[in-house]
């Protein structure tokens, strides 16, 4: 054998080697746990934000008509609906995701 048939086998057999390696690293754990943690705050947010939009509108029109627990009771009701529904389109949003990348990764192999 020639040196230059060697080296393209020591070539090849070295990528096959950073391949197997880089196929084995395991996943960072930032990225797996912190991220389902940033999923987690982001739902928690959005249902607050919806019961504070809320108790903010039904507040401002008590205040303006006069009508105290009324518009409050039912705008926090309404913002607490709004909040569940963002939070389920998330979810949705999130499983769609892991789905398509499943697939993906079924296509590959």
């Amino acid at each position: 054998m020639s040196n230059d048939a060697e080296r393209a086998r020591l070539d090849a057999l070295t990528q096959r080697i950073d391949a197997a390696k880089r196929a084995t690293e395991p996943v960072p754990h930032m990225q797996k746990d912190y991220s389902q943690a940033q999923l987690a705050w982001r739902m928690v947010i959005e249902l607050v934000a919806g019961l504070g939009i809320g108790f903010g509108i039904g507040y401002g029109l008590d205040t303006l008509f006069g009508t105290m627990p009324v518009f409050l009771v039912l705008f926090i009701g309404l913002g607490f609906a709004a909040g569940i529904k963002t939070m389920l389109r998330s979810a949705r949003e999130v499983e769609e995701k892991r789905v398509a990348r499943l697939a993906a990764e079924a296509k590959d192999e």
